[in-house]
């Protein structure tokens, strides 16, 4: 009899234990990723890598949380919990985030191609393609056709040079009326007689998405960036650096292992990202011995804000600090800064 209760025991105990796993928590945890080496993810027509180097993006792993992950990442360095409302806007499904991560990837990549090409003297135009649906309304008509990740064609037959024109042409709609709606889902043109609605407390007509312009970059070589796995912008200036170094005649690398992090704007300037700490731990794991870090200005309203805010770079030289890495911090405010510090190395 006994042993039959402890059977039950050590079942019941392993029961509790795996419905632990499936018992969710309202934050994400972030922890250090991996560092990508770009050359097999970037192809330029005609213009293969010279570098015995490498120069590679980082990542930071994310996943939900459960409860034993949770306790879990409070103990372990360089982990972070993260509230699931400061990830993802209010009322944004996952189908959602993902979108939004996927857009800012390719808004990033498009930025990194016009840097690059401008620098390197190339040809590149920028063509607008429609409009990037990144949510949807639950309760709108637009729900049954529309979803995030969708472009819009036309409206009415009519093709747009902005989101800003389509806006002002749906404005000029009333409550009720059906607008038609050419679009591209999952690779597939349709289209769809969709009525528009109040999208706000101010009665606003409108179709009840946010929405984005979608644009295209034509270059002359031509250049292709595989980035389906990697999601928000914060490779943009690593890409714009790779891209940059295929029309060199000398090794941009000077045979380091080269990472870095930032966002890129389309006239150069690199912005600040989140987890630098992490992505450090992650670069000095895979050997790089040179880190470019954002060097982003802090101002004086954003120190009231938030008073033990640091620059990126501030909190990378501090990680390499703490990790005791020999890799290199470089501070880097501009595309250019980082490729003047990249022709140094040849010298």
């Amino acid at each position: 009899m006994r042993k039959q209760w402890k059977k039950l025991l050590v079942i019941a105990i392993l029961l509790i234990v795996i419905v632990g796993f499936f018992i969710p928590v309202p934050y994400y945890i972030t922890k250090p990723g991996s560092a990508e080496e770009l050359e097999p993810l970037v192809r330029v027509s005609g213009h293969t890598s010279k570098s015995k180097g490498s120069l590679s993006l980082v990542t930071i792993a994310m996943a939900e949380a459960n409860i034993y992950t949770y306790g879990l990442a409070k103990l372990l360095p360089y982990h972070e919990l993260e509230k699931e409302s400061d990830v993802r806007l209010d009322h944004e499904t996952n189908e959602e985030y993902n979108v939004r991560q996927m857009y800012m990837m390719n808004e990033s990549k498009n930025n990194a191609i016009q840097v690059a090409y401008k620098a390197a003297g190339q040809d590149v135009k920028i063509k607008y393609d429609g409009i990037y649906v990144m949510s949807v309304l639950n309760d709108v008509p637009a729900a049954k056709y529309l979803h995030a990740g969708d472009l819009i064609t036309k409206i009415d037959g009519k093709a747009f040079k902005s989101s800003n024109e389509f806006i002002s042409y749906v404005k000029g709609k009333k409550q009720g009326d059906k607008v038609n709606v050419q679009f591209v889902h999952n690779k597939k043109k349709q289209q769809a007689d969709i009525e528009l609605t109040k999208i706000d407390k101010k009665g606003t007509t409108g179709i009840g998405i946010t929405l984005v312009d979608d644009e295209k970059i034509e270059t002359s070589p031509k250049v292709e960036i595989d980035s389906e796995k990697i999601g928000g912008p914060s490779a943009g200036l690593m890409f714009s650096l790779e891209i940059y170094s295929r029309f060199q005649k000398e090794d941009l690398t000077a045979g380091k292992k080269i990472a870095g992090t930032g966002t890129i704007s389309p006239d150069g300037e690199v912005g600040r990202i989140g987890g630098i700490d992490q992505k450090v731990v992650a670069a000095d794991k895979e050997g790089a011995t040179i880190f470019f870090a954002p060097n982003d200005e802090i101002t004086k309203a954003t120190k009231k804000d938030n008073p033990g805010i640091k620059s990126n770079y501030q909190e990378a030289k501090e990680t390499a600090k703490e990790i005791d890495t020999k890799m290199k911090i470089i501070p880097v405010k501009t595309f250019q800064d980082a490729v003047e510090y990249l022709e140094k190395l040849q010298k």
